[in-house]
């Protein structure tokens, strides 16, 4: 059973997070199919352009907890997508929680309908957004980071575009996200792969100095024992003991 849906108009790939059951949770399995698809939109000279979407109300609910990826694995798929000498845009017309705002950081370009919502919430489970905040503490305000990190609360499409974290969010995605494909598709692609590299360079840095040290937190958080309460809780949709 594939877990991403492919599709292409006129240059540009659209890959779509399609589990659905999980909702499009970052389970090791998606996290691997989505590199490989990725790996092959790199090699095929027809594609000008990635947009990476989902299927059902959710763009990506975060890590898979009964499935998680290994933490290296977010990693190389996060840098991946930075790296991909392609533009790769984000479009969102539903909720995106924890890893899945890791996602849309790494991607160059991000629009969202005025339906999505958006939460960092590992701090609510025992644990932190560290792996993600590898795309995301370059590219996003840090004043409102602080807030939503710290807090775990819900913000919508406006709010996102505010700090950063959107490109553009608007009541109609596609209409919003027309003139931003027409500009890829009139693009030469080496100049697309080489404005790419300029506006990258500073996120790669981040991935070159924290990597290893975000990994092992995340690796360290999630076998700690407050974070198995904070997971349990949550998969038994109730409060852990912690909640005053």
């Amino acid at each position: 059973m594939t877990l991403i849906a492919r599709t292409r108009a006129r240059g540009v790939e659209t890959l779509s997070l399609d589990s659905t059951a999980n909702r499009n949770a970052l389970s090791a399995a998606l996290v691997g199919e989505l590199a490989d698809a990725l790996t092959d939109c790199a090699k095929d000279g027809d594609v000008r352009a990635i947009v990476l979407t989902h299927t059902g109300n959710t763009f990506s609910a975060g890590a898979d907890l009964r499935d998680p990826p290994h933490p290296d694995a977010l990693v190389d798929l996060l840098r991946q997508i930075v790296t991909l000498p392609k533009p790769v845009v984000a479009r969102v017309t539903g909720h995106v929680r924890a890893g899945g705002l890791g996602l849309l950081a790494a991607c160059d370009i991000t629009a969202a309908s005025s339906t999505a919502s958006f939460a960092f919430t590992e701090v609510r489970i025992g644990v932190a957004p560290a792996v993600i905040s590898l795309p995301l503490l370059p590219r996003t305000d840090p004043r409102a980071l602080a807030r939503y990190y710290l807090t775990g609360e819900r913000f919508d499409a406006a709010e996102a575009a505010r700090i950063g974290l959107l490109t553009v969010a608007g009541d109609d995605v596609d209409e919003a996200l027309a003139p931003i494909l027409d500009g890829l598709r009139r693009s030469a692609p080496q100049g697309l792969a080489e404005t790419k590299a300029l506006l990258t360079a500073k996120v790669l840095e981040t991935f070159d100095r924290d990597a290893a040290d975000l990994t092992a937190l995340s690796a360290r958080l999630f076998a700690s024992p407050e974070a198995r309460e904070g997971m349990t809780a949550f998969l038994e949709r109730k409060d852990p003991p912690w909640v005053l």
